[in-house]
Parts: C-alpha cells; sequence; structure tokens
C-alpha cells in the first residue's frame, strides 16, 4: 500500500468516532466477515488503525477503495465543518431534463478539463442528494486526498453545498456545475453554517410556514391557567397575536437549527452631539453576530414572549423569508443588501 493511501487511511480513522467504527465499516461492506470479527473495537484508536491497515494491504486496497469509506462516514455526518451555499442562475431550456449519469458523466469529463490531476468521486445519497468528493491536484502534483472538497447538490434544484473550497478552487467548481447543470450563471447565496441539515431546510423551507391571517388563534399549549378570568382575557389576545406575528416571521413547529446570523453595517454615523463621527465622509463600519444553538427558535421566543418587539423587523425576518444569514446594511436602501459575502476559507 502506497504511503499516501496509509496517510488516507490514518486520517479517516481520526474521523471517525470508535463508537460508530463498526457500523460504518458494516456500511462499507469491503471485509469479509471473518475479517470484520477479528476486528476488536474495544481497543485503543491507534491499535485499531494498525488493524485496519493491515487488513487493507492484505486486500490490497487503493485510494478509491478508502475515499468510499470516508463517504459513507460524510455523507451520515455531515455537519462538520462550515458549508457554504452557492445558487445556480439562469436555467437553459433542458436544465430541468438533466438526470443523474448525465450530470455525472459531464461534470467529470468539465472538471477534468479544467484541472489536469483531480480525483472525483460521487455518490447519491437515500434523499436523493447527489455527494460530491473532490481531491485537488494541479499540473505538477497529484490530487491531495488529505484536503477534499464535498458538494451537494440536488438536481432540478438552483442551491449547491459545498464544503472545504478555496478561493482559488472555486471558478473551477462553478464552471463545472454550470456546465453540467446547464445553467447560465451562480452567485453567493448568502447562506453558511455548520449544521447541512439547518441551512438545507431553511433553503428549501422544509419547515412549517406560517401565512398571514385576519383572526389569529392562540395554540393550545400556550394557554396558561389563569385564577382570575379578567386577567386570561386581557392578556390572551395579545399574546395571541405575538405568537401568530413570531411565526409568521420564523416559522412554526421544529425550526432549522441555524447556528448564526451575521449583519455588516456601512452606514453613515448619526449623532449630533458627536460632531467628529458625523462629519466623517467615510461610512461607519461595523459586525453585528447573533449566535445560539437554534437561533431562529431563539429569535421565535423573543418575540412571543415579548422581549422582543412585534412586528418582527424585517431584518430578522428575511432570514427565514430570504433563506440567508449573512447581510450588508448601507445607506442606499432601507433593507437587507446581499451585495458582498464573507470570504470562504
Amino acid at each position: 500500500m502506497a504511503d499516501s493511501t496509509k496517510r488516507c487511511l490514518q486520517r479517516i480513522m481520526r474521523l471517525i468516532p470508535s463508537y460508530m467504527l463498526r457500523t460504518t465499516l458494516e456500511k462499507w461492506g469491503r471485509f469479509t466477515v471473518e475479517q470484520q470479527k477479528s476486528i476488536d473495537f474495544t481497543r485503543s484508536k491507534w491499535a485499531l488503525t494498525e488493524a485496519l491497515l493491515s487488513i487493507c494491504e492484505e486486500n490490497k486496497f487503493a485510494m478509491k477503495h478508502l475515499t468510499g469509506l470516508e463517504m459513507i462516514y460524510i455523507m451520515d455526518n455531515p455537519n462538520q465543518g462550515m458549508w457554504y451555499v452557492l445558487q445556480l442562475l439562469d436555467p437553459e431550456d433542458d436544465a430541468h431534463s438533466v438526470e443523474l449519469m448525465q450530470f455525472k458523466e459531464q461534470f467529470k469529463s468539465h472538471l477534468k478539463e479544467l484541472v489536469r490531476h483531480v480525483s472525483i468521486k460521487i455518490k447519491k445519497h437515500t434523499d436523493q442528494a447527489v455527494w460530491i468528493r473532490i481531491a485537488w491536484g494541479d499540473a505538477f502534483s497529484p490530487p491531495n486526498h488529505l484536503k477534499p472538497t464535498y458538494v451537494v447538490h440536488y438536481l432540478q434544484t438552483p442551491s449547491v453545498f459545498v464544503t472545504n473550497l478555496t478561493s482559488k478552487q472555486k471558478p473551477l467548481l462553478s464552471q463545472a456545475m454550470l456546465l453540467s447543470t446547464r445553467h447560465q450563471a451562480i452567485k453567493d447565496a448568502n447562506l453558511s453554517g455548520q449544521n447541512l441539515t439547518a441551512i438545507r431546510d431553511l433553503l428549501m423551507k422544509k419547515y412549517q410556514q406560517v401565512f398571514p391571517t385576519k383572526y389569529p388563534s392562540p395554540l393550545a399549549e400556550n394557554n396558561q391557567t389563569i385564577s382570575n378570568p379578567l386577567i386570561e382575557k386581557e392578556q390572551a389576545e395579545p399574546a395571541a397575536n405575538r405568537l401568530h406575528m413570531a411565526c409568521k416571521a420564523f416559522g412554526g413547529g421544529a425550526l432549522p437549527q441555524l447556528q448564526s446570523a451575521v449583519y455588516k453595517l456601512e452606514t453613515k454615523f448619526r449623532d449630533h452631539s458627536n460632531k467628529t463621527m458625523t462629519e466623517r465622509e467615510e461610512p461607519f463600519r461595523c459586525v453585528v453576530k447573533f449566535a445560539s444553538t437554534n437561533l431562529l427558535e431563539s429569535l421565535r421566543h423573543c418575540a412571543s414572549s415579548g422581549i422582543a418587539s412585534t412586528p418582527v423587523t424585517p431584518l430578522l425576518s428575511c432570514i427565514s423569508l430570504k433563506g440567508r444569514n449573512y447581510f450588508v446594511i448601507t445607506d442606499n436602501g432601507p433593507g437587507p443588501s446581499s451585495q458582498t459575502h464573507q470570504p470562504q476559507n
């Protein structure tokens, strides 16, 4: 087994927790029953790595086999690293008819025309998502399998989810995606996060949406028993209105677990008592970041409980409405702008 293949297996073993190793190897299905039984999963990670190296050498596994193992783990556990979203624009007439085999062939063909040394592996997940693993090389070096890029795309949709993509690689991936999906343009969607499932559900509206109604009624779970009926009557309607407006802004039921939202301000400083700042020609710049384990749930609770005022400001409700969590606020318009985007690492 080549040294690069050994290093790749060692990296994969660092990724996979010991308690998930047995299940992941079974899904991989490359070991015989006897080989699988010979592995003592109670041993240390170092000992397990040595045992797997021995079996892989015995089976004469190559890099293509090990990348399959890595993909199985990443596809089952995607919430690692930072995911960014790209949006395909201007579909051609036949964009809706692109099928998986056609996409795979054309994507590989186009990317290999752009990059001399590149390794591409494509799999279809159970939820119909197309997963792409790309190990990049260049004219003088082979593909680097220790720092692969992962791409997730649902065919016939405009969204492309990427992680571990450098600014140098981005134009190459963008061109290959445009040609293989039959679109004419691609741009940043101003949405990112560590939870791939959350940003996918937010973008594709896979959560309970609440639409405007003239006569909102309070939810049963918010009808608290109050001893004084006059107080109950007085508080019921405002509480119901706050809850309805909060759900209309952020959604009802379980919400995508978005973890942050960033607002970059480039506005004129306005304070008559501070002429030094007010008379500056350059805009006042700052960054405001909201962070939580479930940001949308936190914002909805603040609005429904009365901690934050209602109706909810568009600066916050546009997270769900537009499917974004990065905004630039300028003096050129009253609302959030998406003219620029945070750079990818």
